[in-house]
């Protein structure tokens, strides 16, 4: 290339850039406000054909984001053949076989900016064989663009495209239907369209989609409006990812930093690098080092321009601590009171990547965050259709298959489910000989036959017989339902998060009297309550129990589950039950995310609450009527976990109740 020509490509890209950061009064952006522009990263899928790398080209071209020298390369390639239009979607057909066969094969990424926002597009491949390519361009995507054809409607591809955004918690759909010049800008034809999609989507776990009709090859509504689809009130496609909003779905409440590397250049500096995958952190936040679990307070954000006074998700950076604690690559650090799940056995949905079909007992290798371990997948739960969406039974998975699986780690991981936290919930799997990733998995909670095996103990440890058994496990022929609307969702419109409040003690102790005026101030300050009371629930759903040892454990574990259905619809459940066997609050503690339950001691001297007696238990047990009265004649034993300790002799319930809402229920 000549200097003339250099000079020319030069004096372009300025004023491509001049033109791009200039508003419609002519007033030039300055770079600083460039950079803090927002970052939108959007996908397009769809059946073959149906428009997606020219709808990308349309936008790069519309918006003044290529080059003349590209132009003029793609123009050339138009003519050589045959076209009569400049084909833009060669602007992402990269790939001589991509170009040769006119199709989408790899995943194309492109970067174009507005003055309003900054994008990153994936461009993903419409055939069935390249299922797993779409599912690499959209695992970072927070927004997917899904094309029909509005001369075939609904296909297979489309729904599959649309099914494999909601697996991946993309937050935002947009449904464009293509090539509106074709029929003639039919608005009965769009309505249908429209109709067609929405009955498929409502089995999807998806909320936020919009329609739009677009010509790609023209340019209608793409960028500009035009008047052949008046009909049309909505905003243009390029308006839509302008403001549509991004990082709702970013996790700023849950604190995970996977340890990348040790910084050690001296004696007197040791700091812990990595990526801040979700939440936020500050210098004097109390800690936790997992697997250690020893906890510390971070001293210092340390970064390349200096120290920072509090750090946010995505954040690279290097945290140093107050103590001397044994830390290394793969290890997370996390808040002192909100920690992940440690297991080794989960489930999760695994997209299967390879030629080779997945063989179940074979050890592969397993990347999650930093940290790379051996696995084996213990279990095809079921296959899903994804042309359907009905659960077939399965033995293995083939290339671009789908399915819900069981797998055991060799080592615990640290993880969450992936619809809470996408960067903790998600992993990648390897064939160990060949060093190729065959899978990618998104995790969707502990291994049911942890779960069971967890009964298992339970009944062992009461020796209790076919009775705990048969009540401890789900109904046969029933496969778990994920909620219709996540707790998040929920917590972020209440405001609060949702919290399990368990108060235990004897009768008379006082946990009532402080859960009530509890609730009640909880209540006064726009909080979402529930309380759950022993007798309440005994006059209802567990009428039919007894108060021998196995009806108690039934009794709670009912509590439990029920406690467990109003947590996860973002409610802070406030449950006051003797549940005088601690086995029994440790199997509902299960049941929760660590940080998430807390356990209340209510105690006070055994003659108090004998004179208090508020529900004349006492007296009766004096009399012989009631045998084995806990606190009389019956076991209590005592938390050994408890959070809290109350005792009602020292305490009245206003400064009982203070206390609680100072520690545990501010937030």
């Amino acid at each position: 290339m000549t200097g003339t020509q250099n000079l020319k490509l030069n004096t372009e890209h300025l004023k491509l850039r001049i033109k791009l950061f200039m508003n419609n009064n002519g007033e030039q952006y300055d770079s600083k406000k460039y950079l803090d522009m927002d970052l939108l990263r959007f996908t397009t899928a769809g059946s073959v054909d149906d428009g997606k790398s020219t709808l990308i080209g349309r936008l790069l071209y519309d918006s003044k984001s290529i080059f003349e020298d590209q132009l003029e390369a793609i123009e050339k390639t138009s003519r050589s053949s045959g076209e009569e239009e400049v084909n833009l979607a060669l602007l992402t057909d990269g790939l001589k076989a991509e170009r040769e066969q006119k199709i989408t094969i790899d995943v194309a990424y492109r970067y174009f900016a507005t003055p309003k926002r900054k994008f990153i597009i994936a461009d993903t491949p419409g055939h069935i064989q390249y299922t797993r390519n779409m599912v690499t361009g959209a695992s970072t995507a927070e927004l997917a663009i899904v094309l029909i054809d509005a001369t075939k409607g609904v296909l297979t591809q489309s729904k599959r495209h649309a099914f494999i955004s909601s697996l991946l918690q993309i937050p935002h759909l947009v449904v464009a239907v293509n090539k509106m010049d074709l029929v003639d800008y039919s608005e009965d034809r769009f309505n249908e369209i429209v109709q067609d999609f929405r009955t498929f989507a409502k089995k999807l776990e998806i909320d936020n989609i919009t329609y739009i009709p677009i010509s790609a090859l023209v340019g209608d509504n793409v960028v500009d409006k035009n008047g052949k689809t008046s009909w049309y009130k909505g905003p243009t496609l390029l308006h839509h990812l302008e403001n549509v909003k991004v990082d709702a779905s970013h996790n700023v409440v849950d604190f995970r930093f996977p340890v990348q590397y040790v910084i050690r250049p001296n004696q007197n500096f040791r700091g812990f690098s990595g990526r801040i995958e979700s939440g936020r952190i500050r210098p004097g936040d109390e800690i936790t080092v997992l697997p250690s679990k020893l906890s510390s307070k971070v001293k210092e954000i340390v970064t390349r321009d200096g120290n920072l006074d509090e750090a946010f998700p995505g954040d690279s950076v290097v945290l140093t601590i107050e103590d001397e604690i044994d830390i290394s690559r793969g290890d997370m650090i996390v808040r002192k009171n909100n920690v992940p799940k440690v297991t080794s056995n989960f489930e999760a949905y695994l997209c299967w990547m390879n030629e080779e079909e997945m063989q179940p007992g074979k050890q592969y290798m397993l990347m999650h965050t930093t940290s790379t371990t051996a696995v084996y997948v213990d279990d095809v739960i079921y296959r899903m259709n994804v042309d359907t969406l009905r659960r077939e039974d399965a033995e293995t998975l083939k290339l671009n298959e789908i399915g819900r699986v069981k797998l055991t780690t060799a080592k615990p991981l640290f993880m969450d489910a992936y619809q809470v936290n996408q960067r903790t919930g998600s992993f990648i799997v390897i064939d160990a000989a060949s060093n190729v990733t065959v899978g990618a998995g998104m995790i969707r909670a502990t291994s049911t036959e942890s779960r069971e095996s967890e009964t298992a103990d339970v009944k062992r440890e009461t020796g209790s017989t076919h009775k705990l058994e048969s009540k401890t496990k789900h109904s046969p022929n029933v496969v778990w339902e994920p909620w219709n609307i996540p707790k998040e969702d929920r917590e972020k419109r209440n405001g609060h998060k949702a919290q399990v409040l368990w108060f235990t003690g004897i009768s008379g102790a006082g946990k009532s009297t402080i859960a009530k005026a509890l609730e009640k101030k909880l209540w006064g300050s726009g909080k979402q309550t529930i309380l759950l009371d022993g007798d309440q629930v005994r006059h209802g759903l567990n009428g039919d129990l007894g108060f021998s040892p196995e009806d108690r454990t039934e009794n709670i574990r009912r509590v439990g589950e029920m406690a467990r259905l109003f947590f996860e619809h973002g409610n802070i459940v406030l449950c006051t039950f003797v549940s005088p066997y601690q086995r029994d609050r440790d199997a509902v503690r299960k049941l929760f995310p660590e940080a998430r339950f807390v356990e209340i001691h209510v105690t006070c001297n055994p003659e108090t609450a004998h004179q208090r007696d508020p529900k004349g238990l006492y007296e009766k047990a004096k009399k012989g009527e009631i045998k084995d009265l806990t606190g009389f004649d019956g076991e209590y034993q005592a938390p050994e976990h408890a959070e809290l300790v109350i005792n009602t002799d020292e305490m009245d319930v206003d400064e009982a109740v203070e206390t609680i809402i100072n520690k545990f229920a501010a937030d």
